[in-house]
């Protein structure tokens, strides 16, 4: 018997149930093909990575790993939506994982390109309509998450969704060990999928310094909830931007954006004239509202300065609760095994008591010794 043959590592071709989520500017190719080999099945960042790098970053993992074993991230929202959808297909991966999810007509085309939807929903309300919509697998994200996150834990949401829908649930918030895999496998889950571990992870490109902070994080009062960011629940270990961001006013905090974008103009395409007049539309209007959409276009941005350039207090740095028990930075390896061996004690405690419960009253155990 394994513990581990689910719907979930049936549908993706993975030893184990254990899934690599897809962070921006963290899962990249090196990442993803670290999870692979260990076991696990991991999701490139679509999100992040650059139209004119993607196919490349894609071919990275097919070339390394000898398949296209593994998922693409992405939004419909972004600027190469479509071209996400048509490598997903060119490629055959094994599937794709988003938040706001394709149209129907998508979902279709992934669909008879053998293409797997696996939507991450914070709501039971959002796993019901994912369902509806077409998707394959759900992943159900706790508020104990990450980065953009709900406020339904996990204990509460998963058995929610796993009454309501019939497909295949993942379960993520709040996992980093095996006492985590077991313990969802036996609430009906069919896999695990963890962002945060595998971001403070040897295999995560993620600065040494941004690294630092996690590993420093011992206490999960500072890793919370923000609305500051774009108005919508940001779980993030808590630092001097975000502090200084929720302290201003509409006005202050319209400025902090502005001159965000404006220090990153190559890359927000924000000129001196632009702000200048964006700042006065602004005043004229809903300083506080234009402050928030300049901001989530900002995102990837802040997320860059600190996940890629090494400055974690001058950007967001978006993390699980769990990272407050995490004090080691181990390799995918060395992480999926410690995971699974520990996972295996657990399940087969489980079962021995299950046993022991079984046997009938005065009915001697196998292997037992006489009085």
């Amino acid at each position: 018997m394994s513990w581990y043959n689910t719907r979930v590592t049936e549908a993706l071709g993975c030893r184990y149930p254990i899934i690599q989520t897809a962070m921006g500017w963290v899962s990249d190719a090196n990442l993803v093909i670290a999870t692979t080999r260990a076991g696990g099945f991991g999701f490139l960042a679509g999100a992040t990575i650059a139209a004119d790098q993607l196919e490349a970053e894609i071919r990275k993992v097919v070339d390394a790993t000898g398949g296209s074993n593994f998922g693409l991230n992405f939004h419909m929202f972004q600027d190469n939506a479509a071209q996400c959808v048509d490598l997903a297909i060119k490629y055959r991966l094994r599937a794709v994982s988003y938040g706001r999810g394709p149209d129907r007509q998508t979902v279709q085309r992934f669909k008879d390109a053998g293409v797997l939807c696996i939507p991450t929903v914070g709501a039971l309300k959002h796993a019901i309509k994912a369902a509806e919509m077409g998707a394959d697998i759900i992943t159900i994200q706790g508020g104990e998450g990450g980065g953009h996150t709900g406020g339904v834990p996990t204990s509460i949401l998963l058995p929610q969704v796993l009454d309501a829908v019939q497909l295949p649930v993942i379960a993520a918030g709040g996992f980093s060990t095996g006492r985590g895999l077991a313990s969802a496998l036996a609430a009906g889950a069919e896999a695990i999928a963890m962002g945060t571990r595998f971001m403070m992870s040897s295999d995560s490109p993620t600065p040494a310094k941004t690294l630092e902070r996690y590993l420093a994080t011992r206490d999960t009062q500072q890793i919370r909830v923000t609305l500051a960011v774009d108005g919508m629940r940001h779980r993030m270990v808590d630092n001097p931007f975000i502090r200084k961001l929720e302290a201003a006013g509409p006005i202050g905090r319209l400025m902090i954006a502005l001159r965000s974008a404006y220090r990153w103009k190559a890359q927000t395409g924000m000129t001196a004239g632009h702000m200048l007049k964006t700042f006065f539309s602004a005043v004229r209007e809903d300083p506080g509202a234009t402050s928030q959409v300049i901001m989530a276009a900002n995102q990837p941005i802040l997320l860059q300065r600190s996940m890629v350039e090494g400055f974690p207090d001058e950007g967001i740095l978006p993390s699980g609760q769990v990272a407050a028990a995490i004090d080691r930075l181990l390799s995918c390896q060395q992480l999926i095994d410690e995971i699974v061996q520990e996972a295996d004690v657990c399940l087969h405690r489980l079962q021995q008591r299950m046993q022991q419960d079984s046997t009938p009253a005065g009915v001697e155990q196998k292997g037992s010794a006489h009085a």
